[in-house]
């Protein structure tokens, strides 16, 4: 009896069964195949170039060439392009060409993707937000620089401004450091003559040495140029600018090939002064100026080894938003306290690192008063986009996207090409 009931069971199951056709086992997603074929074919503006050509051009022959060539052998597909023309609020479609290689049609089980081309003469353009102020890169050609291990100064600045200068009306690389000393005295570099030297970014591609000019040199010969550091802190409180320290221990060394040719730091480089641990002290106590109105030398060691750091939430979103993708974890051996926002009056306005054991690396420290310190505070060798990206997090300028350039008299064109696919045989 049991027997005899499975039995009964199965033949109505299999009775009432409703199977599938044999065309939709293991078929594959039509749709998705007819939009990857659609944007490969676009490659280089290639699809977009074709549908704009007169019907009788080869191109639409090389385009039913490429089609049949990028599809699976047992696919049929219809290719349809559409002018589209706006009137009022309503969008009209009239069918421009067609390209197939069924003859009796796709049937009912077809799937399609929509593409949308653009003619050539119009341009897709991004255009970023300018950041107020002049930015200055020193490209000192008479310093040296440490930490910066495989590279020169000088290469190094010409990779920053072509990364940031998109982000400025000026740019300005300070070639010498007789060009340095006339913006620490508050002048025009003498090429730039219109420029204000206030409200300015100045970034330090000498890695943990800071160029120095030859008055200054000569000015504050003792204590190993700390002083020097000193009054580039007090320079970047009274001129409100943003100083850039792009890797490593900042102001450790001074540098000047000429008025320090006989000096060394100790580890073969000459043109250099060792200032030590002092030098980041004494920058700090010059930028808050107010409360230490005098110099003093103060030795101490006072960045630290957090080891690993990650991205910040906020790194990543800005990431993305100015297309700057540097490894989002990064060793940091040169990170700064976060102590020094009580003692020094800073605040931390844009870090692209997570803090560790209270360790900033790759943030900006904002004066409550004028000013501001970016300090990379990364192992060496820099990274100019951890530089970029911080200097942009700090600043966060806007990019303005969608816009279309058009020769003049001309109006945007856009046509819509539609690819429709179905299979034939079983699966």
């Amino acid at each position: 009896m049991v027997i005899l009931i499975l039995a009964v069971a199965f033949g109505a199951a299999t009775f009432f069964a409703v199977l599938p056709s044999p065309t939709q086992i293991a078929s594959p997603n039509l749709r998705q195949l007819a939009l990857t074929t659609l944007q490969v074919l676009d490659a280089n503006k290639a699809l977009a170039k074709v549908a704009f050509e007169d019907l009788g051009d080869q191109a639409w022959t090389d385009l039913e060439i490429a089609l049949s060539a990028s599809l699976p052998p047992n696919i049929v597909y219809n290719l349809t392009v559409y002018d589209m023309v706006e009137v009022g609020d309503a969008t009209t479609y009239s069918k421009v060409h067609s390209i197939t290689n069924s003859e009796s049609g796709l049937g009912t089980d077809s799937e399609a993707s929509t593409y949308l081309v653009t003619s050539t003469n119009v341009t897709f353009t991004v255009t970023p937000q300018k950041i107020s102020g002049t930015l200055y890169i020193l490209n000192c050609t008479d310093a040296n620089g440490w930490w910066i291990t495989g590279y020169t100064s000088q290469s190094l600045a010409t990779d920053l401004q072509n990364l940031l200068s998109p982000y400025f009306n000026t740019t300005v690389m300070v070639q010498n450091t007789t060009d340095l000393g006339a913006l620490l005295n508050g002048n025009e570099i003498s090429s730039f003559p219109h420029e204000n030297v206030t409200n300015a970014v100045i970034i330090n591609t000498c890695g943990e040495a800071v160029p120095i000019p030859s008055m200054y040199a000569d000015l504050f010969p003792r204590d190993s140029y700390a002083e020097y550091c000193y009054e580039l802190g007090k320079r970047v409180n009274q001129y409100n600018w943003t100083w850039v320290s792009i890797v490593g221990y900042p102001f450790y060394y001074v540098s000047n090939t000429v008025k320090l040719s006989s000096s060394h730091n100790s580890w073969g480089i000459y043109g250099m002064r060792n200032v030590g641990s002092g030098g980041l002290n004494s920058f700090l106590r010059g930028l808050d100026v107010e409360n230490y109105p005098s110099y003093s030398y103060d030795g101490s060691w006072i960045t630290g080894s957090p080891g690993v750091v990650y991205f910040s939430s906020n790194a990543s979103y800005y990431s993305n938003y100015y297309g700057l993708y540097p490894s989002p974890y990064q060793t940091a051996t040169r990170a700064l306290p976060s102590w020094i926002q009580g003692t020094y009056h800073t605040t931390v306005m844009a870090s692209v690192f997570n803090p560790v054991s209270d360790r900033y690396a790759a943030a900006t420290f904002k004066h409550t008063g004028t000013g501001a310190f970016t300090a990379i505070g990364l192992t060496r060798t820099p990274d100019i986009r951890i530089t970029g990206l911080a200097l942009l997090m700090y600043y966060h300028p806007i990019i303005y996207k969608s816009e279309f350039t058009l020769t003049a008299g001309e109006r945007p064109t856009q046509r819509l090409v539609i690819l429709q696919l179905s299979q034939q045989g079983g699966g």
